[in-house]
Formats: structure tokens, C-alpha cells, sequence
């Protein structure tokens, strides 16, 4: 069995600039509806089942397979086509800056470790500039896959703004 990742480690970013007021662009991040609108990766639905926003307080959520490719790709992995998330809050400043810890329990053969995430949303004169910071994995591959995971998430976050008219910039 491999051990977790050294407490600190590599972390790698994502950006995005929304024609959008930042007061909004946080409640994307911080309520039931905002995160459901848009969070996971393309594919799978989300339906949050508990939202506590403060720090060690949890986001709990159901994701699930929606599309036909990702339903057969996790049966076909003997996957279970809903698993229940969980993220737990350590810091909640609004309407700037959000961090959270999710557990990294899915690798087969890897002791489960925490990964932090932050969220830093800033006004700017045209919208808000966003940037998420995640820890990277425990190595290349896996940090890969969460990162292409993380992108994918955010194209969900692109095309619902730009359905609204907001314009976005990567």
C-alpha cells in the first residue's frame, strides 16, 4: 500500500474571469442551488444533501452518472453509479475566500489523505477574477486526473454563465 502525499506538497491553479457580480459568483460556491447548478464533472449530476458554511461545517452531496457514457463507463467498472461527497470547511470568508478539505479515499491501493482546495474570488472593473488552488495528488498521474476532473468541472461553471449572457474569459 503507498502512504499518503508529505503534509506539504505541490498544488497547481485554475483561472476564469466572469462578467459576473461577485456577490453572485459566491453563491455559485455557497448554496444549495448555486452548487448544484453546475458542480462535478461534466456528466454527472449533483444534488446537495446537507450545507453547512462555516468553517468545520460540510458540504454533503449526491454525484451522480447522468450522461450515457459516464452510466456505462461506471458499470462498466463496477462503479455505483451515485456516491455521496463530502467536503469540510476550513475557511469561509465571503465574499472573497472559501477553503475546504475533501478526502482523497477512492485510489485503489493508497492510504485515504486530505486534499485542500481554495477559492479566491475578486472584484474587478469588468466581473470577478477566479482562482481555485488544489493540492496536487499523491503523484503525476493522479494529479492529472484531478486536474482534467477540475477543468472539466469548470467547463459545467463556463457554459452555465455563458447561457446566461455572462461573458467568461479562461
Amino acid at each position: 500500500m503507498t502512504t499518503a502525499p508529505p503534509l506539504a506538497r505541490a498544488q497547481f491553479s485554475i483561472e476564469r474571469t466572469y462578467a459576473v457580480a461577485i456577490d453572485d459568483a459566491w453563491a455559485l460556491w455557497t448554496t444549495k442551488a448555486g452548487i448544484e447548478s453546475w458542480w462535478g464533472p461534466e456528466g454527472f449530476d449533483v444534488t446537495v444533501t446537507s450545507l453547512d458554511l462555516r468553517p468545520g461545517g460540510e458540504l454533503v452531496y449526491l454525484m451522480t452518472a447522468a450522461a450515457p457514457e459516464q452510466v456505462a463507463f461506471m458499470k462498466g467498472a463496477g462503479m455505483p453509479l451515485s456516491t455521496e461527497c463530502k467536503v469540510t470547511y476550513t475557511e469561509v470568508s465571503p465574499p472573497g475566500r472559501l477553503a475546504y478539505k475533501t478526502l482523497a479515499d477512492f485510489v485503489p491501493d493508497v492510504t485515504p489523505y486530505e486534499v485542500a482546495t481554495v477559492v479566491e474570488l475578486r472584484a474587478t472593473a469588468d466581473g470577478v477574477k477566479l482562482t481555485i488552488t488544489f493540492d496536487a495528488m499523491h503523484d503525476e498521474l493522479w494529479t492529472e486526473r484531478a486536474r482534467a476532473g477540475h477543468e472539466s468541472q469548470m467547463r459545467k461553471l463556463d457554459a452555465l454563465l455563458a447561457a446566461q449572457g455572462k461573458s467568461v474569459r479562461s
